[in-house]
């Protein structure tokens, strides 16, 4: 039987640019941004025709257009075209025209134009470069400096980033200059590796690739397209599916909203789509490219918004994107190219009007409008968003919908998940995720309600709970819909992933030295910009220290003394622990996403030890002179252990404070939730004052001795217990504990131990804040 003969390629040419038209795939005509061939013109149709490859040529076919389609001067509805057919749209004497021609045969020898994307000979999917230059004959350096061979105006590079090196043998070489986020070759991060034709160089936003005689640069401008192909994730051993082979195509600058009930697998799907927690089957193509496979190249091409505001609510606006802009961009970025940048997507955002106003003072929309212009900092093409419109309301809503539609618009590939239906009409694509992780329907939102046969979207989603029996996958796989916008809308390929997934962590766009000194700026500035906590902060050790001190007296007696120490140990355990049993929880999802970009951990958790650290430190200092300053210690011969018993007193209620506060720390990486800290503060000063030894007796005491090792203010106590004698002033059986000898080695053992629980307290933080980080972040 004869195999039926393949259309030739094709010129299309219109007013707006020219298309290949290759065999195997149709080509849609339209005013949607989605469509192959968009022609923006009121007399033409959303979707106003289509080019079809069919044995041996080529077809148009108007697709119920209101305007029409005309060729030579006549209405047509469906006719064969070729090379000098000339089609109009909308009106046959001054419509929009579309001129075909035959595609010239390539020139002899010429060699394979190249893509920023994998495998273009089997995609079709071929991009113009932006820049060719001759292959150099020398060493060429690469970075943003305007003293580079090549020069590349992306902040995300480093001034002097990588070298081309052009070998004796007539080869090349890319090595990487110790850039900060880092130089790729085919995907893979290199610090130096050998380069050939075909193989592309990843830098910043840009590609690069050896063609001929030529070097071509491809530079990513944000109009992407992304294929997800037959995803599916599982728990429990697969006896849970979350995603059930999921598979559509999104367009270049198109709005994508992801919409379902609660359980359908809408935030799985968004941790699949940006690496945060990669699919356990199929495959995700950033225009071509196997996401998975070169990630650690494109993370930084993602931007991910998530539900709860990744600000300071403190700062303002301004203060909160310059913090953010110098995490972000290498350390050798200038201020002023940073201010640049911020001044920039401030405007792009239209916050001017808000730039210099504290983050919490804003409504929930311009708050969004920050979290979003704080991604659009590095320039992501494609931008995903988690609920973004949550607890606004419908003029609020309506208006964060705009501007992600403007932002799609302005060249970027926009991916919306969200419970609301107010605005689903500002979109290009609808997304409905059935129970079971299935896709009930992709395609125009404004078909989406007639396909399920309902009028309004609460009846949808009652249907999706209550008929449960029924396909709803299996509909939509029938249904034409699926056809037009899902199997045949992708020019791309089917790649099957055969290996598993294997995602890096990313590069640290600054050392942890810079990470942490920046981290310290901006706590501090957020902390003294919280009002609240500045006067709690203050007031704190007064009062504390002054109840000291009314128990205290003139002098430390049989009846005072013990009272007024273990009050010193109660204030020292709530300063250092409310200081911190809450600041962890608090900026979870902040530190969640400047992790997902290079954020060091041990460079966060250093800069909460730091700051609070010192203000700990501070407020035990107030705290016992406030109680102590002037009293009578009444230590043996008037002397401490070491030092003057006052000095001892404070570096013991120092100690406290601080390992108090690293347990404050260690509460906050531990729960979920901002509102049980409290709860639990109150919960931590009751044990402390139970096992402190004051109320016990611990020594020699099996299971409660033991305990108590793991309670700061035993050791504290015991510390000062020791300076003063308290033995000697309080003989009973509570003052023989052997660690309260005015001794130096039990002193030095004391604060020592102090000293270890804070060390101890801190690892386990740094471990508990793995927990909370992306999948691909935890090592």
């Amino acid at each position: 039987m004869a195999q039926p003969s393949v259309a030739p390629e094709l010129v299309l040419e219109t007013e707006t640019g020219t298309t290949v038209m290759i065999p195997g795939h149709d080509y849609h005509v339209g005013r949607d941004p989605l469509c192959d061939i968009v022609i923006d013109d009121d007399r033409v149709s959303w979707h106003h025709a289509v080019l079809k490859p069919e044995d041996g040529h080529w077809t148009i076919e108007d697709e119920h257009s209101t305007n029409g389609t005309y060729a030579d001067g006549r209405r047509i509805r469906e006719r064969d075209v070729g090379p000098g057919s000339v089609i109009r749209f909308g009106n046959p004497a001054d419509g929009p025209r579309m001129t075909l021609t035959g595609r010239p045969a390539p020139a002899a020898r010429r060699p394979e134009r190249p893509s920023a994307v994998s495998m273009p000979a089997h995609t079709g999917t071929y991009r113009q470069p932006t820049t060719v230059r001759p292959l150099p004959s020398r060493t060429v350096r690469i970075g943003r400096a305007t003293d580079n061979d090549l020069v590349i105006d992306d902040l995300v590079v480093s001034r002097r980033h990588a070298e081309l090196r052009a070998l004796a043998d007539g080869t090349y070489e890319i090595t990487d200059l110790g850039s900060h986020n880092g130089t790729y070759l085919n995907g893979s991060r290199v610090t130096s590796a050998p380069v050939g034709p075909g193989d592309i160089v990843g830098i910043g936003h840009s590609a690069f690739c050896l063609v001929g005689d030529q070097l071509q640069e491809y530079v990513d401008t944000g109009e992407v397209s992304l294929d997800v192909q037959d995803l599916a994730v599982s728990v429990d051993r697969g006896r849970k599916t979350l995603l059930d082979h999921v598979s559509f195509p999104v367009g270049e600058k198109c709005l994508l909203a992801v919409v379902g009930p609660s359980g359908a697998g809408k935030s799985t799907l968004l941790n699949a789509l940006t690496g945060q927690r990669p699919a356990g089957h199929g495959t995700v193509l950033y225009d071509g490219r196997d996401l998975y496979r070169d990630y650690a190249e494109l993370r930084q091409r993602i931007g991910l918004v998530p539900q709860d505001d990744i600000l300071h609510a403190q700062l303002t606006v301004r203060k909160a994107l310059s913090y953010a802009a110098e995490l972000r961009f290498p350390q050798d970025t200038a201020k002023a190219e940073r201010r640049a940048r911020v001044d920039e997507v401030i405007r792009e955002l239209g916050l001017e009007q808000r730039a210099d106003q504290p983050v919490h003072s804003l409504s929930g929309g311009q708050r969004k409008r920050v979290s979003v212009a704080l991604e659009l900092l590095t320039k992501p093409s494609l931008l995903f968003l988690d609920e973004p419109t949550s607890g606004l309301d419908p003029g609020m809503d309506r208006s964060v919908m705009h501007m992600l539609r403007g932002l799609a618009d302005d060249g970027r590939t926009v991916i919306v998940v969200t419970h609301s239906v107010l605005s689903l009409d500002v979109c290009d694509r609808l997304l409905v995720l059935a129970p079971g992780g299935k896709i009930a329907y992709y395609g125009p939102p404004e078909d989406a309600l007639s396909f399920f046969g309902f009028e309004e979207w609460p009846e949808a989603f009652e249907a999706f709970e209550r008929d449960t029996d029924r396909d709803w996958a299996g509909e939509y796989l029938a249904s034409p819909f699926h056809g037009r916008y899902v199997s045949d809308a992708s020019a791309q390929p089917q790649q099957p992933r055969s290996e598993p997934v294997v995602i890096t962590a990313p590069p640290r766009p600054r050392s942890r030295g810079a990470q942490l000194g920046t981290l310290v700026r901006r706590y501090a500035a957020a902390l003294s910009a919280d009002r609240t906590f500045l006067i709690i902060m203050i007031a704190l050790p007064f009062v504390m220290g002054a109840m000291a001190r009314a128990l205290a007296g003139g002098k430390l007696t049989q009846d005072t003394a013990m009272n007024a120490l273990l009050i010193l140990c109660v204030g020292a355990v709530l300063t250092g622990a409310a200081n911190a049993v809450r600041e962890l929880v608090k900026e979870r999802v902040i530190y969640q996403r400047e992790r997902a970009v290079g954020l060091s951990r041990s460079a966060y958790l250093m800069s909460k030890v730091i700051v609070l650290g010192v203000i700990t430190v501070l407020q035990a200092v107030v705290l016992t002179l406030v109680a102590l300053f002037g009293v009578d210690l009444n230590a043996p011969g008037g002397e401490g252990v070491l030092m003057p018993p006052l000095v001892e007193i404070t570096v013991a209620v120092a100690l406290l404070a601080f390992t108090a506060m690293m347990l404050g720390l260690l509460v906050s990486a531990l729960v979920r939730k901002e509102e049980v800290t409290m709860p639990l503060l109150v919960l931590i000063a009751i044990v402390q004052v139970v096992f402190c030894g004051a109320l016990l007796k611990l020594a020699d005491t099996p299971g409660l001795e033991q305990l108590g090792w793991l309670v700061p203010a035993r050791w504290a106590l015991a510390a000062m217990a020791g300076t003063v004698g308290l033995a000697r002033i309080v003989p009973d059986d509570l003052t023989k504990d052997p660690l309260f000898e005015h001794a130096v080695g039990t002193w030095l053992l004391d604060v020592g131990m102090l000293v270890v629980l804070s060390v101890l307290f801190g690892f386990l933080v740094s471990r508990m804040l793995r927990r909370h980080e992306p999948a691909v972040m935890r090592k």
